[in-house]
């Protein structure tokens, strides 16, 4: 089953400005499978830099290379041949036309890079995730999250059903859109992601981490996703894995630049020295992260003592991919954590308004899980908005002033 992505109203909005647009993300959210659905139609060519053929030719005679595959056209998988970059540039340059280069690739770093060094003020940058809960409820609504009734009342209008075991369901499933063309079991949701691990150890570790032993980096990552959702403690992932400190950030950073995690800032002022300042870890697909822990059901997810921070993990995900699928690659997103352990999950900031959200595993509601947000009124400069918990409840509620607790399916 093709699922409509949100992310094609941002391509439709941006091909019409920019003469290239870079899609990132890890790899199989869906890039060039929506670029084709979206484009193949009009007249844009697919070619991928997957083959050995075409990376050579890319390599060795870029002119002729765009030359044979002219504009518009769909280049996949292009940090393989960073390069071309540089010939990319040169060829919009010559036609200064919107719309010439939809160039897609894994590896963020690279991507980028190519944007600063060769086109700067040419490129829209564009990053993708899994299928989000609105894309598999068929939400069309397509604004970024924000804790407030304006947005519940907009989403309010598409009626999703609560299903709390539907929930639970594709936390643990993942969303990588691969797992939901047709039915799948368990053993098909293993199978996916111990061929997904294999493929990226092979085509993503190999290729940016010399000499890498892989067996080390299998028990580094799954080491990793057991501390999603947590404070990002270099030391303590060094002596999980057994691995150097200096090791463990260069990995880490694999992670990072290839779309598999997310590190959360911390919310901080000058003025509150207090303040932690380490971010936190979290992995971009549940699934994944399920797999690499050992969790093979739905049930023994929830039983286990990690299912808070899953949970977290899959509502920071949400949130995350309703700000790229409005085309917001920065989007404002915090916690707060103080040396007095005051914490808040989320804290979203718009023009010097702050917006925080608590994250529980909850089917209640009681204001007290509420009771961090007070720390934020110390904050100068700043005014404290409209805030939310959100949980596994069947309805939004309100709890107090401005205050709610608002169900997973609202984000």
């Amino acid at each position: 089953m093709f699922y409509k992505r949100h992310i094609s109203n941002v391509i439709e909005r941006q091909q019409k400005k920019k003469s290239t647009l870079i899609i990132t993300g890890a790899r199989q959210v869906g890039k060039s499978t929506n670029l084709k659905k979206l484009l193949l139609d009009r007249g844009v060519s697919y070619i991928t830099l997957d083959s050995p053929i075409l990376r050579t030719a890319a390599r060795e005679n870029p002119t002729a290379f765009l030359a044979e595959n002219p504009a518009p056209v769909i280049i996949d998988e292009i940090q393989k041949v960073p390069s071309l970059f540089e010939y990319v540039k040169i060829a919009v340059d010559a036609r200064d036309e919107a719309g010439q280069y939809y160039l897609t690739g894994s590896h963020g770093f690279d991507l980028m890079r190519g944007v600063t060094e060769s086109l700067a003020g040419r490129a829209g940058v564009i990053k993708m995730l899994g299928l989000s809960r609105r894309e598999l409820n068929s939400v069309e609504y397509s604004e970024a999250f924000m804790p407030t009734k304006a947005h519940f009342d907009g989403m309010k209008k598409f009626g999703v059903p609560y299903d709390y075991r539907n929930i639970i369901q594709v936390i643990h499933k993942g969303s990588f859109p691969e797992l939901y063309k047709s039915e799948t079991d368990l053993k098909d949701w293993r199978d996916y992601y111990a061929s997904y691990l294999q493929s990226y150890l092979e085509k993503d570790v190999r290729e940016f981490i010399n000499a890498v032993n892989m067996s080390a980096f299998i028990k580094f990552i799954r080491a990793a996703a057991a501390l999603s959702g947590e404070p990002l403690s270099y030391v303590s992932l060094a002596a999980l894995c057994g691995m150097t400190v200096n090791t463990t950030k260069q990995w880490l950073s694999v992670l990072e630049m290839s779309g598999l995690v997310y590190l959360l800032q911390p919310y901080f002022n000058n003025i509150n020295k207090r303040l932690l300042k380490t971010p936190k870890l979290y992995f971009l697909d549940t699934g994944l992260a399920c797999f690499l822990g050992g969790w093979n059901t739905p049930e023994q997810l929830t039983s286990g003592a990690r299912w808070g921070h899953i949970f977290e993990t899959y509502v920071v995900g949400e949130i995350l991919k309703s700000y790229y699928n409005d085309g917001n690659i920065y989007p404002p997103l915090y916690y707060y954590r103080d040396k007095e352990k005051n914490e808040i999950d989320v804290i979203i900031e718009e023009g010097g308004k702050l917006y925080p959200v608590e994250i529980k595993t909850t089917t209640d509601h009681d204001k007290r899980m509420t009771a961090a947000f007070g720390v934020l009124d110390k904050i100068p400069g700043k005014t404290i908005e409209e805030g939310a918990v959100i949980c596994l409840i069947k309805d939004a509620l309100p709890i107090g002033k401005k205050l709610w607790t608002m169900p997973v399916d609202m984000i």
